[in-house]
């Protein structure tokens, strides 16, 4: 396991923006420089205790190279070259850490962004988004501090009133990674990603449509 937020040797595929590859393979950071194409997978946890549906999201590692300390994907991380969006799975075992089997994770549609971040940082990825229905207490996370600051559980319904703006803040269970101790948090919308493309929403939507049984779904 890495003890780094990322490694910027780290070989990436480039690819052209309709996810076709180009044959060439270059550091992360010179990806990233340059803003070339790659791909990433997005894993999304919900699942249901108590007759309540949750999502679980992580609050990024404080020394992540783009949003520290943000509220993102339950886990997410770049293909490395030659990788599939399968073989990435490991980005799971890695961060939380669990090992689901790969046939119960549902995906969902791929997610085209492009960001410049000053001084020197273009992100351009396709995102293949995924769902997971996992119905475990946060407690029985053991989250990478390196990758992940905390774990964060929500109720579903709460977080869909704040996102779609009925609330200016939703309240939370949060689960720090290095030592394990459960919180109570309140979060805001200035702790999110900046999403204009309306990310966070068409996910939630995505897994209270899982957990209504309807079979189409895509982000």
């Amino acid at each position: 396991m890495s003890t780094l937020a990322q490694d910027p040797n780290e070989l990436f595929d480039v690819i052209d923006v309709f996810g076709t590859p180009t044959g060439v393979t270059k550091r992360r950071a010179d990806v990233h420089r340059d803003g070339d194409w790659h791909r990433a997978i997005h894993v999304w946890i919900y699942g249901v205790e108590h007759d309540t549906p949750f999502i679980v999201v992580q609050r990024r590692g404080l020394d992540k190279d783009s949003w520290p300390g943000a509220i993102d994907a339950t886990a997410a991380g770049h293909l490395a070259a030659g990788e599939t969006p399968e073989d990435a799975f490991r980005e799971i075992e890695e961060e939380l850490p669990i090992a689901p089997d790969p046939g119960a994770l549902m995906h969902a549609g791929t997610r085209v962004i492009a960001g410049e971040y000053p001084p020197h940082r273009m992100d351009r990825e396709l995102e293949e988004i995924y769902l997971l229905r996992d119905d475990r207490p946060l407690r029985s996370y053991r989250p990478n501090a390196v990758e992940v600051d905390a774990l964060i559980r929500i109720p579903l319904e709460s977080w869909l009133q704040f996102l779609f703006a009925e609330t200016d803040h939703v309240d939370a269970q949060l689960l720090m990674s290095a030592s394990g101790e459960e919180l109570d948090l309140t979060i805001t919308m200035d702790q999110l990603i900046p999403s204009p493309d309306r990310y966070y929403q068409r996910v939630a939507v995505g897994c209270d449509r899982a957990l209504r049984g309807e079979r189409y779904l895509v982000v």
